[in-house]
């Protein structure tokens, strides 16, 4: 298999990262995917970093070694801050994008200079997180909520665990809306959020700004396969479970209208 034939790896600790493999089909829609959910695992951001970087280094070595992957996005805020430098150090060959939260696009929208951030604990306690808010302090003010089960209760589609916990949180952050010292910018840090966004949208009012980071993160993935060569036939897309396949599918089939069975993962 030439190079350009070869898949582009996915993965997140769950159904989240559908977020960021939607944004990326619509990117490189020629491309063929292998998602991986590690929902056998789920969620990572209650999780420490040792075990993270150990399920990071067990995916990214399967999707080596099985599908001979050209690239691998780490579509996972928590996997990311935890185990991209590790990957990178391991995998010195194999380009590896990761996300996180979108801080600097948020920057860019806010007019009001105050941004929320909703992220796991994980996420908000890593040094790599905290790197990034250091360098953007003087720019605006950020309030940083850790949402723990908020991850868990998306992944499980608990629709009214998840409206209570958005409800929870949100006011923990303070007042929303356009005016001066409201909060006019939210940033949703975690890959599965933007699958609880209707019932972040009812209770932040129209006007004020939700930003994720999957757009971002599917323009970086084309500027690394643009090196490696494209494909110029339609993309397909492989889905993998650690634990409930159905429930991959079913994911799939509803948030991205993608049909496509998904299979039992072992490792």
């Amino acid at each position: 298999m030439g190079r350009a034939e070869r898949p582009i790896g996915v993965f997140d600790s769950g159904i989240g990262g559908l977020s960021v493999l939607e944004a990326l089909r619509a990117e490189l829609p020629h491309e063929d995917f292998v998602y991986v959910a590690d929902s056998a695992h789920a969620p990572y951001g209650e999780r420490d970093d040792t075990f993270v970087i150990a399920r990071a280094h067990a995916i990214a070595t399967h999707l080596q070694r099985a599908h001979h992957i050209k690239a691998l996005v780490m579509a996972c805020n928590t996997a990311t801050a935890a185990a991209i430098e590790a990957l990178r150090r391991a995998h010195p060959t194999l380009p590896i994008v990761g996300v996180e939260p979108a801080l600097k696009p948020a920057l860019a929208h806010s007019t009001t200079r105050r941004i929320a951030v909703l992220a796991t604990r994980g996420t908000l306690e890593s040094a790599k997180f905290r790197a990034l808010l250091s360098s953007l302090a003087t720019q605006a003010e950020f309030v940083c909520q850790a949402c723990d089960g908020l991850a868990d209760a998306i992944e499980h589609e608990d629709a009214p665990k998840i409206r209570s916990l958005c409800a929870y949180y949100l006011p923990a952050t303070g007042r929303f809306g356009i005016k001066s010292g409201e909060i006019d910018t939210l940033v949703l840090g975690c890959t599965h959020y933007p699958f609880a966004g209707a019932q972040l949208r009812e209770l932040i009012g129209p006007d004020v700004r939700l930003i994720d980071n999957g757009a971002a993160v599917a323009q970086q993935a084309r500027r690394v396969v643009d090196e490696l060569s494209l494909r110029s036939t339609p993309g397909h897309c492989l889905l993998l479970s650690t634990g409930d396949c159905a429930h991959l599918q079913q994911a799939a089939l509803h948030w991205l209208g993608l049909e496509a069975p998904a299979q039992s993962l072992a490792i």
